[in-house]
Order: structure tokens, then sequence, then C-alpha cells
């Protein structure tokens, strides 16, 4: 008896301390605006810094085993690449309706994310030594895969894969593809 005790005062704690995350974890982060900043990495070295917010659709769809919510994802970004021996800076504004789907009923820290919306470079079109597009207006779509934490979950972290591009409208289109970490603080 005193073993099945001790066993209980060990792993009961034990237990609820590994799943504090998901007692703490609110049903669907849908309510709350976030801020997040963003740095992200395209081939030939262009580097991109980009700030923004994260404002909620305040709807929630139970989709299989998770929990689906959206939210509008407005951001300014610097791209920064080397052209003609230098380096050259393309600022670029974005809007992309995102999709967020979390496991558990959206109890789970953890979410998958696609978004598709529309990027303007705003001081002249991007040009690199290794690619030049031809329009200023394109398309922006990303998939990518995160973690909320901390207290009321309202920290995350991802990463994500995007693609820029004027989907053929006008040549050349060669594309531009980004692997961005992105840190949001939820308020």
């Amino acid at each position: 008896m005193k073993k099945l005790q001790l066993a209980t005062n060990l792993v009961v704690p034990m237990l609820i301390s590994l799943a504090s995350p998901m007692l703490h974890a609110q049903p669907v982060q849908s309510s709350t605006s976030a801020l997040y900043l963003q740095y992200g990495s395209a081939e030939h070295g262009t580097d991109s810094w980009a700030g923004g917010i994260m404002l909620p659709w305040n709807w929630s769809y139970a989709l299989g085993p998770g929990r689906m919510t959206g939210y509008w994802d407005l951001s300014v970004s610097r791209w920064s690449s080397d052209y003609q021996g230098g380096n050259r800076s393309t600022w670029v504004l974005g809007a992309q309706p995102t999709l967020r789907w979390r496991p558990a009923q959206g109890l789970s820290p953890w979410f998958l994310q696609a978004g598709l919306g529309l990027s303007y470079a705003t001081n002249h079109r991007y040009i690199s030594d290794h690619k030049e597009f031809s329009t200023r207006y394109n398309f922006a779509s990303h998939i990518g895969i995160g973690y909320l934490f901390g207290e009321q979950l309202k920290n995350e972290i991802s990463l994500r894969f995007e693609h820029h591009s004027n989907a053929g409208i006008k040549r050349p289109n060669p594309g531009e593809n980004f692997l961005q970490l992105r840190y949001a603080r939820h308020f």
C-alpha cells in the first residue's frame, strides 16, 4: 500500500506538470491580437526582417481532432539583397488572411497554418544580382508550424516557408522563397 501511495505521490504531480501547458491552454486562441518580429532568408543571400500585427477573425470551426481559426496578418518588411556590388533594400507591405489549425480540439500548444495574400513593394521592384521581379504587386503564400508557450500561451514561435511571385501575370516571374522564423506576443 505504501508503494502505491509513494508512486501516486510521485507520478501524479509529474503528469500534471507535463500536462500543464494543456491544462492552462485556451480552447481557441482566436480572440487575441498579436505583434510579431520575423527574420527570413532566401537563396543567394536575400534577407528579410519583418514586423507586423495579427488581427483575429473571432470565429472557429471544428475540423477533425482539432479546431480551425483565422486571422489577418498585416506586415511591413525590408528585403535586403546584393545588387551590383552593393546592397539594395526593398520595403514590402503585406496582407495575408491566414488559417490556423490546433490539435486536441484547439487545446494543444502546437499549430499548423497556411495563408495566401498580397504584397506590395513600396519603394521599387525587388531586384538582386540573381533575380528581378517585373511587378511591385505580388501574391504571397505561406505554410508553417508553430508552438504557443508561456503564461496563458501568450507567446508563440513559428517556422514558416513563404513564397512571393506575381503568378505569371507579367514576365519575368522568378519568385522568391523565404524560410522564416517568427516570434509573436499576444495581448
